[in-house]
């Protein structure tokens, strides 16, 4: 996998897609880039009021609401490797701090975790948020039946394509393919008993129940009981 480039600046000869930067090489790097000023300037739009209201849970609603859309957008189709977490993880809590009113010295400094942080804000952890859009979107697409290019994409294995050397690129599965290996591996079930990921998604309640030691958001939840 090549190395990723800085999140700052994205590629000046990418091309962008419905609002996200393509490249042949699935690197998330300078679309995280780009996720990482609509965050901020999504932050912008709620400051003022988040900076005025001393209410925990208004001030959590306007995050989640606002900034975390921007920040996780079509994120159901990343491919995300463990450093993309990381970067996701940096963006959320570099804005956390400037809501909470803290910088990253003061809180070194006083010694406060991260964790001690999210307590207080109340927000969502936008890793695992990008996650559950990335397994609702598998599920979705793993019960179309009508033939669209989204269901045939996902299916696809390239023929007659020689492998590169080194390590190959993440893809957008293995985040299923590694979860579920390693779930049969640790309650050593064997391979002839192992049920592929992409049959589970089909039926959409066993595919929930897969995913309940993940957290289920507040809005996946009421999306469920709503149908």
């Amino acid at each position: 996998m090549p190395h990723s480039r800085s999140t700052e600046r994205p590629s000046p000869n990418a091309p962008v897609y419905l609002s996200r930067e393509v490249n042949m090489m699935n690197d998330l790097a300078p679309e995280l880039g780009r996720r990482k000023r609509a965050a901020w300037g999504a932050y912008k739009s709620i400051e003022d009021v988040v900076k005025k209201t001393k209410n925990i849970r208004l001030r959590a609603h306007l995050f989640n609401t606002t900034v975390l859309p921007a920040l996780t957008y079509a994120s159901e189709t990343w491919a995300l490797r463990k450093q993309d977490e990381n970067a996701v993880s940096v963006i959320e809590r570099s804005i956390e701090r400037v809501m909470l009113g803290m910088t990253r010295l003061t809180q070194v400094r006083a010694g406060i975790r991260s964790s001690t942080l999210r307590q207080q804000s109340k927000i969502r952890d936008a890793a695992v948020y990008a996650k559950w859009s990335k397994i609702r979107w598998a599920g979705h697409v793993m019960r179309l039946n009508d033939h669209r290019w989204t269901r045939a994409v996902s299916d696809w294995t390239p023929r007659n394509v020689k492998r590169t050397t080194g390590r190959p690129p993440t893809r957008w599965s293995d985040f299923f393919t590694k979860s579920f290996k390693e779930r049969y591996d640790a309650l050593r079930v064997s391979r002839t008993d192992r049920t592929h990921w992409t049959t589970l998604a089909r039926e959409r309640d066993k595919w929930k129940d897969c995913w309940h030691p993940l957290g289920l958001p507040d809005d996946q939840r009421e999306s469920s009981r709503s149908r």
